[in-house]
């Protein structure tokens, strides 16, 4: 590992005094360069992570000179996966300089791709406001180049975060559009049900009686095989136990569910709180008799 980075050490000195040197037409940036890569290249054989990714921020500088924009954005992609080791806001930054140069140069499935990227890193640092920005942005450019599918993925994190932050109306929305796009597709249509379960807890959570009973309508206009699904039979088994402030029914069917399509946490996040809705009543019908 030593001799790695030693190695990495000369290959960067080398660089800097080219860059300090005389060049003709700007090949000291190239040669500069040449000279970044290696020693990257050494400090990651080395496992020196941080080194590795500060250099190559200077290889992507270099590119710059050099009017090399897309190398200039895959070496600060290249920085960013050194930095994802230990950094993570490290990592976010060079990742956002990589897309902000792929979309100068109109590579937009690329700047999509590292958009979200830093959703993911962005969700891993539990900072799920700047993760569903990002994942929104990834979700745009996506369905501009459509890549339906990853348009998609990105749009269900969107609604998943925005579910957890309470925002209810807003994962309605973006579950029922992909339940829509999703029909006319046969690739896609046997998620549907899946999605206008999602819709459907989101409606719950809200608590509104006569928007899910609507929504339960409009569900079945939307899908007509969905009525005959085990999504659709929660949905409305729960409905009824929040209509009828029953505690234990609702764990019923919801148990039942789970013993045949085991439950994720976010659906159970989301049933925990449709729980404490109920049981908040009973409290309310107990205190007034």
């Amino acid at each position: 590992m030593g001799d790695h980075y030693a190695r990495g050490d000369e290959y960067e000195k080398k660089a800097e005094k080219k860059l300090t040197g005389w060049g003709i037409f700007g090949s000291k940036y190239e040669d500069a360069a040449d000279l970044f890569d290696k020693a990257a290249n050494s400090f990651k054989l080395a496992k020196s992570w941080d080194k590795a990714g500060s250099t190559y921020i200077k290889l992507a500088n270099c590119h710059l000179k050099s009017e090399s924009k897309h190398e200039a954005a895959s070496s600060y992609v290249d920085a960013a996966n050194c930095y994802k080791k230990t950094s993570p806001k490290d990592a976010i930054n060079c990742l956002e300089n990589a897309v902000n140069l792929f979309l100068d140069i109109g590579r937009l499935n690329m700047a999509a791709r590292y958009y979200k990227d830093i959703a993911e890193l962005c969700e891993s640092e539990q900072n799920i406001e700047r993760a569903i920005e990002n994942f929104e942005k990834a979700a745009e450019l996506f369905e501009s180049e459509e890549v339906t599918t990853s348009a998609n993925q990105c749009r269900q994190k969107v609604a998943q975060f925005s579910a957890q932050l309470e925002q209810y109306q807003r994962a309605i929305e973006i579950y029922e559009e992909i339940a829509r796009h999703s029909l006319h597709n046969n690739l896609l249509k046997y998620g549907v049900k899946g999605h206008l379960l999602n819709a459907g807890l989101c409606q719950l959570c809200k608590g509104d009686h006569v928007a899910i009973s609507n929504a339960l309508e409009r569900y079945q206009d939307l899908d007509p095989t969905f009525s005959g699904t085990r999504e659709f039979r929660l949905l409305q088994d729960i409905a009824t136990a929040i209509d009828e402030e029953d505690v234990a029914k609702f764990t019923d069917v919801v148990k039942e569910f789970d013993s045949m399509t085991p439950l994720d946490s976010w659906k159970t996040t989301l049933l925990l709180r449709v729980k404490e809705k109920i049981k908040a009543k009973e409290l309310e019908e107990d205190d007034l008799t």
